[in-house]
């Protein structure tokens, strides 16, 4: 962000007092460890440090890297269970006392969770949620039901979260009326775009191949749907993302080449050489890898759901994602026209402008700063 840019929003807001410490948490398992980074970069503009309480797993060598990079982060790991885990209660229990005398002990001048239960613990300072998934929407988008009866503690849980929250953020108005319906209304709530930095990601070259990102193991991604599909292609297809579930199990993705687990700056070159990017998502609340493709100048082929088409409508094709001859029929028309390949290609690119890391740092300010208030 440029000098101007901080100083007019710090013009703006200059009645509110500015928080200079947040306690924040995340685990490093999917798009939320990106999130977190980026929004990172764009705070320490405004001098705000970032206490990360992480969680879910052990950080990899190059995410302990990543977050050394960033001056105005320090590191809290640990391993507890998240709450979406199976059983995982006790554990949460334990990283919520662990959340209470960070937060004594550091004395921030709010709380950032990116998760829910916790919000309802004694806070001492104002506390703020990121819904970026739940349980009970993915349910009911990957399963086309609702979340089953052995789910009820989570359900419970989450609902004395939001309620406890001083203030709810969502990536999109889709996942904000979702959370409503599943849970209760939410009378202090906004929307924030998530955001990638236009530096990590640019157009390159353009090759004869699709890419497809995300957690294999997921079949909220639908990544196999791409994998279905490649052999009816003329052009070969690529597969990026974990295939080791983080409560054990693979993901069997057959018929395409495995890149295996990149790191972003591992992806960015095959981002900015891809032609096509597929993603027949079934759920998605936003969508990094998305974006991430939208600012390497890649065709878009989304899933056709609510919060694809709110941030994506008009730049990409849309298909049913269960609908597998209409997700093929799609991808071969675009391997055949280079013409509308480039036009997708232009207008996702022309579109990526509007979730800029600037604008997401700048409304996360605004939140706090209305908090700290």
């Amino acid at each position: 962000m440029t000098a101007k840019a901080v100083a007019q929003v710090q013009e703006t807001t200059a009645e509110k007092p500015m928080p200079k410490r947040i306690l924040m948490t995340a685990d490093p398992i999917g798009g939320v460890w990106s999130y977190v980074l980026e929004l990172a970069r764009g705070l320490a503009d405004y001098g705000v440090e970032i206490a990360l309480a992480t969680m879910g797993q052990p950080l990899s060598p190059a995410q302990r890297l990543e977050v050394a990079q960033e001056a105005n982060v320090t590191l809290h790991e640990s391993v507890f269970r998240l709450e979406w885990m199976e059983d995982p209660w006790e554990d949460v229990e334990q990283s919520g006392d662990r959340l209470l005398s960070l937060e004594a002990k550091l004395s921030p001048d709010l709380v950032h969770l990116n998760g829910y239960v916790h919000a309802s613990l004694p806070w001492r300072t104002p506390c703020l949620v990121v819904a970026h998934s739940c349980m009970a929407s993915w349910w009911q988008a990957v399963r086309g039901e609702e979340l089953p009866a052995g789910f009820e503690p989570y359900r419970r849980l989450v609902t004395k979260g939001l309620a406890a929250a001083d203030l709810v953020v969502t990536p999109t108005a889709a996942m904000l009326e979702s959370i409503q319906q599943l849970y209760l209304p939410l009378p202090n709530a906004r929307v924030i775009h998530n955001a990638r930095s236009r530096t990590s990601f640019r157009p390159g070259k353009k090759e004869e191949f699709i890419l497809s990102v995300g957690r294999l193991w997921d079949d909220a991604k639908n990544i196999g749907a791409v994998a279905r599909s490649a052999r009816e292609l003329p052009w070969p297809v690529y597969v990026a993302g974990e295939q080791k579930h983080p409560e054990g199990g693979n993901a069997g993705i057959h018929g395409v080449n495995r890149l295996g687990f990149l790191t972003p700056e591992k992806l960015a070159p095959w981002y900015a050489a891809a032609a096509v990017y597929a993603l027949p998502a079934r759920y998605e609340p936003f969508g990094l890898t998305v974006l991430e493709a939208a600012l390497s100048g890649c065709a878009l082929v989304l899933g056709d759901i609510p919060s694809l088409r709110e941030l994506w409508d008009g730049v990409a094709v849309f298909v049913d994602p269960d609908e597998l001859g209409a997700l093929q029929f799609e991808l071969h028309a675009l391997c055949c026209d280079r013409g509308r390949l480039a036009s997708l290609g232009a207008k996702a690119l022309a579109r990526s402008n509007s979730f800029t890391a600037a604008n997401m740092a700048a409304g996360y300010l605004a939140a706090y700063r209305q908090l700290s208030a």
